[in-house]
């Protein structure tokens, strides 16, 4: 099936076959990622961690270096790469004036070669046991053979036991005094605490977009890869933060691409949205086109991109532009400075509130997307929405300026309704009342308006004031009325609005008016409640009690009982000490059967 396999001295042909297929030996030189070969070697040359790199290197120049380290923070930002640089230079036998190690004497040059045994590297994930930790600790007791420190480098050092976290806690509180650790971790919450208050905690950032960016410009240049801004700054972002990614990311493209790298070969290869996608369909939706904002969502969803990838991008645009609406947050736009030309363009087309409404609405539709059963139509429902918002506006407010005219229009159009003067009639003295049904069905005519369940806020108010403003008496009748006839006229009124106002209808029939000097009528009541339930109808009550006792001249007071207040019983406990009062073998029941009052 296969040719077999044949082999040629280096030497001579410096060519070999396998399966009949000649490759040139040149070619097999062994390939270094660009995170180990770009590795920094100096403190100088981390990206993105000035503020820990320039402490170390103060700690070493002042000779202050701490027993133990802590290094906390994401993945590929730098923690090992500067545990292993504070390891080398703090046991180099001739630092320069930088703090930077010679790279010359027995100690640098045994680190360069991995051959240093000085310096101990140990992952936690694979030895977190007790028994190697007792082994560790063994070796601490034994002094270097070269150089001042024996470095001890425990990366994941939260996936230690605890059994091995309390063996190791003695060593490292009270270690030898050439005995250093540094400890790494991406999970510092799990670290307990009597190891952090051992260690000098150095906490470690994100690294910027930018600096990302001004790396892998430098690797390019180096490695003769021509790249594009924007592509690298796409990769940038794609790393999150890590440089260590990006770098991983790099040698992925570099491999797909050769040795030029642009931005279309970087979203084709990493299956990222093109940023002309979020400006095109944001177009769309800014101006309500509804027709081809559902026709770029569908090719994005055909192309194969998943509908929350997209969400997740939309989102992202969205911050941009309103990072864009103010000069002072434009520095957290983290994108090639070509796309920020594009994004300013575009986020003067968008008012801040639209922008607001759009980012909640894409909110929303990330939280619930993958609980919904027909994704593509939610998500077409949410750009709907968003279409809705400020599209077709200028229509829109034709419409709304339209009808409000119209209604106007109509509203002045409309003549006011004539009120209708009542009819004052004598009666004599001695009158036979009718009876309640009549009454209430007479008075219910006589008076319009005066029981309507639909009346206005605005109606109420207007009674209020009349209510507080001088009434005009002069030239009204003012017959004299007795107590019988208070009270039969009293009783009419409370039956005729049973029905319409049950409320106040409990209210008005559970006390007797008293007659006061002046045609003054005292009403008492239990609480504010009842209060304002009759200043709401106080003209009502007061135009019925004038027309039907001829005399203009009555007022309502209301006087709210303090001592009947006081002694009403609201809760469970004051019920039952009322009822206790009033039949005292029903406390002994209680007692008796041992029974508790539910409060």
């Amino acid at each position: 099936m296969f040719s077999k396999m044949t082999i040629y001295s280096k030497t001579e042909t410096q060519k070999f076959s396998i399966f009949g297929f000649q490759i040139d030996s040149n070619s097999m030189e062994n390939f270094i990622v660009s995170a180990r070969k770009y590795r920094p070697a100096t403190f100088d040359a981390v990206v993105g961690q000035q503020s820990i790199t320039k402490t170390l290197k103060n700690a070493i120049r002042n000779n202050q270096i701490a027993q133990a380290f802590l290094f906390c923070g994401p993945r590929g930002i730098g923690k090992t790469t500067c545990a292993r640089i504070l390891a080398k230079t703090i046991n180099c036998m001739n630092l320069t004036d930088t703090i930077d190690p010679c790279n010359e004497c027995e100690s640098c040059v045994s680190f360069n070669k991995s051959a240093s045994f000085n310096i101990y590297e140990l992952d936690a994930a694979s030895n977190n046991s007790v028994e190697d930790i007792r082994f560790l600790v063994d070796k601490v007791r034994i002094p270097p053979q070269v150089g001042k420190y024996k470095v001890y480098i425990i990366d994941e050092v939260h996936m230690l036991s605890a059994s091995a976290f309390n063996a190791f806690l003695k060593t490292l509180e009270e270690p030898p005094a050439y005995a250093k650790f540094i400890l790494a971790t991406t999970e510092k919450h799990k670290i307990i605490p009597t190891i952090l208050s051992r260690c000098q905690v150095f906490d470690f950032k994100r690294i910027t977009v930018d600096d990302i960016a001004t790396h892998l410009k430098y690797v390019a240049d180096n490695e003769g890869v021509k790249a594009s801004e924007d592509a690298l700054h796409l990769i940038a972002l794609k790393a999150d933060g890590a440089l260590r990614d990006a770098l991983s990311i790099f040698d992925q493209l570099v491999s797909f691409t050769g040795k030029e790298l642009n931005y279309d070969a970087v979203i084709q290869n990493l299956n990222i949205l093109d940023y002309d996608y979020y400006f095109r369909i944001t177009d769309c939706i800014v101006d309500g086109d509804i027709q081809n904002t559902l026709l770029i969502i569908n090719e994005i969803i055909s192309n194969g991109f998943d509908g929350q990838h997209f969400l997740i991008g939309l989102g992202e645009h969205l911050r941009n532009l309103l990072v864009c609406k103010d000069p002072a947050t434009l520095d957290l736009l983290e994108v090639s400075p070509g796309l920020k030309g594009k994004y300013q363009i575009q986020a003067d087309r968008c008012e801040t509130g639209f922008i607001l409404e759009a980012l909640n609405i894409n909110n929303q539709c990330d939280i619930t997307y993958k609980a919904s059963n027909n994704k593509n139509l939610h998500l077409e429902l949410a750009l709907l929405k968003m279409c809705s918002l400020t599209g077709n506006s200028n229509e829109k407010k034709k419409v709304i300026t339209q009808s409000k005219e119209e209604k106007k229009t109509t509203v002045e159009q409309k003549p006011e309704p004539k009120r209708q003067e009542r009819k004052i009639e004598k009666i004599p003295a001695t009158v036979e009342m009718p009876s309640p049904e009549k009454s209430s069905k007479q008075n219910i005519k006589s008076m319009p308006g005066t029981f309507s369940i639909k009346k206005s806020k605005q109606k109420n108010g207007e009674k209020k004031n009349e209510a507080n403003a001088e009434e005009d008496l002069s030239g009204k009748p003012a017959k004299i009325f007795t107590q019988d006839d208070l009270n039969t006229t009293w009783q009419a009124y409370t039956q005729s609005i049973i029905d319409v106002s049950p409320n106040l209808y409990s209210t008005l029939s559970k006390r007797i008016p008293i007659l006061k000097e002046d045609f003054m009528i005292e009403l008492k009541i239990d609480n504010k409640i009842q209060e304002k339930l009759i200043t709401d109808r106080r003209m009502d009550i007061l135009g019925y009690l004038r027309e039907e006792l001829n005399n203009f001249r009555i007022q309502l007071k209301t006087e709210i009982d303090e001592e009947e207040s006081e002694s009403k019983a609201y809760f469970p406990k004051e019920i039952f000490d009322k009822m206790a009062e009033k039949n005292p073998s029903l406390k002994d029941l209680k007692d008796k059967l041992d029974l508790e009052l539910d409060f």
